[in-house]
């Protein structure tokens, strides 16, 4: 049963505002948040995703998929999403269209899970592909709780790097064949982008390890062929660079992020979507001294902040104008009509953490509850 609901009157905030992100009208600063959902069964997106996704679309919302991984090699986790083959783009096609159809707009997360991976989900049995062969040492699973098997990776090659940038290309392409309006490079979270960007995992002394510029060059490389692939003006990027994910941290997360949104730059994409400094863990986060503005005023494209916002601090951080937009994961997925519940500052629903990522088409999926049409 869905808790007792309490309308006030509806009210005008910032998080509700228009903003003109590129060419596209967004009709508020509410962003869904790329989640993993573990509902696409054979890494093939399911019919039930119809659902899912259209529920959490407004007319000019913003959404951006799940992690959709850019070629066989890229899964660690079971039943996510691909953007690889023909079938797959198929299976895209329907909920796509669903979220038009509502007047959305939606973005395909690319995804490469790097060394977060073990042998099953690899082809052949073989290694996951890293820019190491150092394995993780922090083992859990996304879930936060342990046990994970993760296999030590195999260190690519340079010629294997230039394979990866060609795979994310293709996938883009892939993406905007789909019917999606552009694409979101995942690099946060301590996936394959992620883990040439830190130096606690990047320990090569090649063009691609070292430097700044070095461990930056692979994510750029990648930015520079998908903008060229399907248009600057669709691309994002995902970042976390003051985030421990997956036993990926750096030494000065402060310069790598100033690095990145000049870098970015030279590109003219999209947007940067930037997980905040306080998000210890995906779940739970801490006071800290860090925070974004340094990078929001070095990137001149639009900025999304991330990381356990609420309706008052997302209000916050779009009135003092530390963002453009802001992105809610667990409050989007369990209030498929939050945009709506914050207009008139609603009870919420409460998520439950024990069905994120499991595999129930429905429970924990699409049965959130919506507010009763009010007058």
């Amino acid at each position: 049963m869905e808790e007792e609901i309490r309308e006030t009157e509806k009210v005008s905030i910032p998080l509700l505002t228009p903003y003109k992100m590129g060419n596209f009208n967004l009709s508020q600063r509410i962003v869904l948040a790329p989640m993993t959902r573990a509902r696409s069964y054979n890494f093939i997106a399911q019919p039930q995703g119809i659902l899912y996704y259209s529920q959490r679309t407004t007319k000019g919302g913003f959404l951006i998929s799940e992690a959709s991984g850019i070629s066989e090699t890229a899964q660690g986790y079971p039943h996510t999403p691909g953007i690889w083959t023909k079938e797959q783009i198929e299976a895209w096609k329907p909920i796509v269209k669903a979220v038009h159809e509502k007047g959305g707009i939606f973005f395909c997360q690319l995804w490469h899970a790097g060394r977060v991976s073990n042998y099953s989900f690899q082809p052949n049995g073989d290694p996951p592909i890293s820019c190491t062969d150092k394995a993780i040492q922090v083992e859990h699973h996304i879930d936060g709780s342990g046990g994970a098997n993760f296999s030590p990776p195999h260190r690519l090659t340079i010629e294997e790097i230039s394979q990866v940038v060609s795979d994310f290309r293709m996938a883009a392409k892939n993406a905007i064949e789909a019917g999606f309006d552009g694409v979101e490079i995942h690099g946060a979270n301590g996936y394959l982008v992620d883990q040439f960007m830190k130096d606690q995992v990047n320990d090569r002394t090649d063009e691609y390890g070292g430097s700044i510029e070095n461990r930056c060059r692979f994510p750029l490389e990648i930015v520079r062929a998908v903008a060229e692939e399907i248009g600057a003006h669709r691309v994002g990027i995902r970042l976390s660079p003051y985030a421990n994910y997956n036993d990926s941290g750096d030494s000065n997360p402060d310069a790598l992020a100033l690095y990145m949104a000049g870098a970015l730059n030279k590109h003219s994409i999209l947007y940067c979507h930037v997980i905040e400094p306080r998000m210890i863990t995906q779940f739970d986060k801490q006071e800290t001294k860090s925070y974004l503005m340094p990078m929001r005023k070095a990137f001149r494209g639009t900025f999304i902040v991330a990381g356990g916002y609420n309706r008052d601090d997302g209000n916050e951080v779009i009135g003092r104008g530390g963002a453009d937009l802001v992105a809610f994961g667990r409050l989007f997925l369990a209030n498929p009509d939050l945009p709506r519940r914050f207009e008139f500052n609603s009870v919420l629903n409460k998520y439950d953490r024990n069905t994120f990522y499991t595999h129930d088409p429905v429970i924990g999926y699409t049965d959130y509850p919506f507010l009763e049409n009010k007058s």
